[in-house]
């Protein structure tokens, strides 16, 4: 599948941040507000076009969820990129509501794909257990778990999940769409203030992946399952009951990788292929 653009247009990447409290997530939809209708629509404005160029995300993040590095991309008619492209990124601030922006813009390199070219996306999850509650000025992008946990168990039962596997048992399933990926990092950490923090890196992730991990690791974390129970449920391929998605403010979007320019279309082409774990035994 080719992704070359057209003539007589120039690709452009956005990078971007936003604060999903009050957004029905990325994606446009009729009358919901979202991050890609306020961008486009920014983008349709300031730009003074009579059309809507669509954007090209890393990462579709859900209603609640939080970006600090998201990318994406659109491509513009080359004589409007020429004629703003100077202006673009100040014009933007100036048309955005204030729980979004794009803090750089510019014309992306060969064969690059804000969804396709990412070798990785980077997710925090972050969750308290202080027994008076969420700090009040954090409320919005950190969770409140009313039950005291184990980060040294939670992180000995990420290990297991590390790796390529189908997540089938821990993501919400899309027709003609693969849930086998390819965990690279999974671990824990509580800081100074009692804030404990999961960093979650994959290839890519399936839908409420990264939230029904967290919810399973979490009934570790609390004493309600044992430290195997991820991996088994894991093993099972099926969606467990018990494993809960938890609520979508703790979790940001904070980075996403690439490879470097020259691999960029190798790397669109690759992601495009469905995967399949190797068969067990011959035959």
């Amino acid at each position: 599948m080719s992704d070359e653009v057209e003539p007589g247009f120039v690709r452009v990447r956005l990078d971007l941040s936003y604060d999903g409290t009050e957004f029905s997530g990325w994606a446009k939809q009729r009358e919901q507000r979202t991050v890609q209708g306020e961008l486009e629509d920014a983008i349709r404005t300031v730009t003074r076009s009579g059309e809507t160029y669509e954007l090209t995300v890393a990462g579709r993040t859900d209603a609640g969820v939080h970006a600090r590095g998201q990318v994406a991309h659109v491509d513009l008619p080359a004589e409007l990129w020429a004629e703003h492209h100077d202006k673009l990124l100040r014009r933007l601030a100036g048309r955005l509501p204030k729980d979004v922006r794009v803090w750089r813009v510019a014309q992306a390199p060969y064969g690059f794909n804000a969804r396709f070219s990412a070798i990785w996306r980077r997710y925090a999850y972050r969750v308290t257990d202080h027994h008076g509650g969420a700090d009040p000025l954090l409320r919005g992008h950190v969770l409140w778990h009313d039950w005291e946990l184990d980060v040294e168990a939670m992180n000995a039962a990420s290990r297991p999940l590390l790796g390529e596997h189908d997540f089938a048992a821990y993501c919400k399933r899309r027709d003609g769409a693969t849930t086998i990926r390819t965990l690279q990092a999974l671990s824990w950490e509580r800081d100074a203030d009692g804030i404990i923090t999961a960093t979650v890196r994959a290839d890519a992730f399936c839908h409420n992946m990264v939230r029904s991990l967290v919810g399973a690791l979490l009934f570790v974390g609390d004493g309600h399952r044992p430290v195997d129970w991820p991996g088994k449920v894991l093993a099972a391929g099926v969606r467990d009951s018990a494993v809960h998605v938890v609520r979508p403010h703790g979790l940001t979007l904070e980075e996403v990788g690439y490879p470097a320019d020259e691999l960029l279309m190798a790397r669109n082409k690759e992601a495009r292929n469905k995967r399949s774990l190797p068969s067990a035994g011959c035959c």
